[in-house]
């Protein structure tokens, strides 16, 4: 029977989905609803690891599973982003950042492959908070930008201006996000050179 900390995970996975095609309507009220599909996809990466670990029901596939789930969710929303011109999120920040994610994955099945589990380490973890962090703070300054068209009065230019204000983070968190990501890369790969080594060399023969 599935645990109910693997549920979760995949709960997860099916809300990134969700948000990604609300992300892709273009309209207000879609674009606040998908921040908040966020939230609660964000908040269930804690709920399943602390369930897991208090009825000591850590799973091969928890353990290979929420770190991918993760990356979906992260995918998810960058590239919706990049197709909302109000953003101005940069591509080549996303590319590098998937890119990234796809050779550490790429290393976990090697791990995998070779009856290792490869632990998250603390550059891993703080890379997966600062890339939630942008995607929270690129969702607020989106949610502000339709606001700004939601409203009428004082308030249309109030949110107007604040959307002005903000305009450019979008585009410098995501650079900031892809430079933290690449940083846990070389951390991953610095500790697991030998795994990966020894996984595209022949077997040595004695």
């Amino acid at each position: 029977m599935m645990t109910l900390a693997n549920k979760i995970t995949l709960t997860r996975a099916a809300l990134s989905i969700v948000m990604f095609l609300f992300i892709l309507l273009p309209y207000g009220w879609a674009r606040i609803t998908a921040t908040l599909i966020f939230i609660l996809a964000a908040s269930t990466d804690w709920v399943d690891g602390k369930i897991a670990r208090q009825t000591n029901t850590i799973t091969p596939f928890g353990a290979i599973v929420d770190p991918f789930v993760d990356k979906i969710l992260v995918a998810a929303a960058f590239f919706a982003f990049v197709g909302i011109k109000e953003l101005d999120v940069p591509i080549w920040a996303v590319f590098f950042i998937l890119l990234r994610e796809l050779m550490i994955s790429t290393l976990r099945v090697i791990a995998a492959l070779e009856g290792k589990v490869m632990a998250a380490e603390r550059w891993g973890k703080f890379k997966t908070v600062i890339q939630m962090a942008a995607i929270g703070t690129i969702f607020f300054v989106l949610d502000v930008y339709h606001l700004s068209h939601l409203v009428s009065g004082p308030a249309r230019e109030c949110f107007q201006i604040t959307f002005l204000t903000l305009q450019k983070v979008p585009y410098a968190i995501t650079a900031i996000a892809a430079v933290i990501t690449w940083i846990s890369a070389v951390s991953y790969l610095k500790n697991n050179w030998d795994l990966l080594k020894k996984s595209w060399s022949l077997p040595v023969c004695k």
